[in-house]
């Protein structure tokens, strides 16, 4: 079987099992299995498969079929132009957490501006923390862009800071991110003698169990329930960690929080109080509230 046929037969399987993006998706596999590019996936379009390529491809096609996550199947996806290591002990990065990084980046900078100080667009002295660091995409991208800060990841799964952790090592920052298994932010004080932060980011758990039959299959079956629901209705955690970023961050440093799509509402009041100022909200492509930010007192 060459290449347009194997392609043709797995957009038109992924389609009728309803798969969103079904051709994205049957391209991804065909890479996956050809260790190619899409230049040259296209270049060769009578390119014969081997017997094993074609099984393979098959069998991927049938999985994908079932329900299971393009990038579980590829065992990989990318976040701020980096190629991530996922599994099914860490949520898939989406599209829509790159406003986090955004955000911070534009934030810090910012700060320094409006303080009549150069920008540190290596991060020199900058302390950072990314709570519910999952793959660690967030910590390791913001290594990789502030490459003289030092950054603590924490989460609460230790299957996750495996993944994690070889994310860091395959991108060379892993001797600049500390690692540590905590609920939240909590331990870090004690156990980082009281570190205060210039920046805390996060992409906390925030869909509501009361809408998990909703969820596509892909996330309701296959991604991490811990990384994913934050409560019945989804904004539970929130109080805690607003909590205890005030009492982590150093005075003018900045709490950057991903939203759910129905989250704003419930987290905005928490930073409507004396310890926090500068409050700004971003929307993502749709036009939903993403990311809320704001600065300590």
């Amino acid at each position: 079987m060459d290449i347009r046929t194997a392609f043709k037969k797995g957009i038109a399987q992924l389609r009728e099992a309803d798969v969103p993006s079904f051709t994205l998706a049957a391209e991804l596999l065909l890479l996956h299995v050809l260790c190619r590019n899409r230049t040259w996936l296209y270049a060769h379009p009578e390119e014969v498969l081997t017997g094993a390529e074609s099984q393979r491809f098959s069998d991927l096609i049938a999985r994908r079929a079932a329900g299971e996550p393009t990038q579980h199947l590829t065992g990989k996806q990318e976040f701020w132009g980096l190629e991530f290591e996922v599994s099914r002990d860490v949520l898939i990065p989406r599209p829509e957490t790159e406003h986090v990084m955004e955000v911070a980046l534009d934030r810090l900078a910012l700060r320094e501006l409006r303080a009549g100080r150069p920008q540190k667009s290596e991060g020199a002295g900058l302390r950072i923390a990314d709570i519910g660091t999952g793959s660690g995409c967030i910590a390791i991208a913001l290594a990789k862009e502030l490459p003289a800060a030092g950054i603590v990841a924490t989460d609460i799964s230790p299957a996750a800071l495996v993944v994690a952790k070889r994310n860091a090592e395959r991108h060379s920052v892993s001797g600049r991110i500390d690692f540590c298994e905590a609920n939240l932010l909590a331990p870090l004080a004690a156990g980082h003698s009281r570190v205060a932060f210039d920046l805390i980011a996060s992409n906390p758990p925030y869909v509501g169990r009361r809408e998990s039959a909703a969820l596509p299959r892909e996330v309701r079956e296959h991604e991490p329930h811990a990384a994913l629901f934050g409560g019945e209705e989804g904004y539970e955690l929130y109080a805690e960690l607003v909590t205890q970023s005030a009492g982590g961050l150093k005075s003018g440093g900045i709490v950057v929080l991903e939203l759910g799509h129905n989250s704003l509402p419930a987290v905005q009041p928490l930073l409507e109080t004396s310890a926090w100022t500068n409050i700004g909200v971003t929307n993502d492509l749709a036009g939903i509230p993403r990311v809320i930010a704001a600065e300590r007192i």
